[in-house]
């Protein structure tokens, strides 16, 4: 009796790319350089590093590492990498501490991180002084509420400091990117 092979749908997040002159990558290239790493069903969403993938059921931190050493051998350049599956997608979205569904999508903000943080590395930020901005601290996400959007968001400033992630991976997608990541994993419907 022949035995099938489980697949799963996974979610790749590229760091920093196709920002500016530097550090590009055509999302057909990283299309094709998924597909020979062996994933199946590769799609690609926006030009700044998202794509979606099947591939067997595998450890995301080691996924993340194969393909950040085939894109850096294939394009020349080292880019953090986080892998995440349909299931903690779908938790990103589902637990939104915000009104999400009263929110324009570029008002709330999700850092995906490769791994949890201690909320006492937050502590310091004096909330108030940046309100009507506000963060929550999710499961390895941080969501950030700037209703003024990212690019004027100081809350966005001090939470990018490299004190408050050291040693994490972490990078930021609004929430109608988080949405449709979670859509094209399977992971959840809008």
């Amino acid at each position: 009796m022949a035995t099938t092979a489980r697949t799963s749908t996974y979610a790749l997040l590229l760091r920093g790319i196709n920002v500016g002159a530097h550090r590009k990558v055509p999302m057909a290239d990283l299309r094709t350089l998924l597909t020979e790493l062996g994933h199946g069903d590769v799609r690609t969403y926006l030009q700044s590093g998202n794509a979606v993938f099947t591939g067997g059921t595998r450890d995301e931190g080691a996924l993340a590492a194969d393909i950040g050493q085939a894109v850096e051998k294939h394009f020349g350049f080292t880019v953090d990498c986080l892998v995440r599956g349909a299931p903690y997608l779908r938790a990103v979205v589902e637990n939104c501490p915000f009104p999400a569904a009263e929110l324009e999508g570029r008002q709330l903000h999700v850092t995906y991180l490769s791994e949890r943080i201690d909320p006492g590395r937050l502590a310091s930020i004096d909330v108030k002084s940046f309100l009507p901005e506000e963060f929550r601290l999710g499961e390895r996400a941080l969501y950030l509420y700037a209703p003024g959007g990212l690019g004027r968001s100081k809350l966005a400033d001090v939470l990018g400091r490299p004190s408050l992630t050291k040693g994490v991976v972490a990078t930021t997608r609004n929430w109608n990117t988080a949405v449709k990541l979670a859509e094209m994993t399977g992971g959840t419907a809008r």
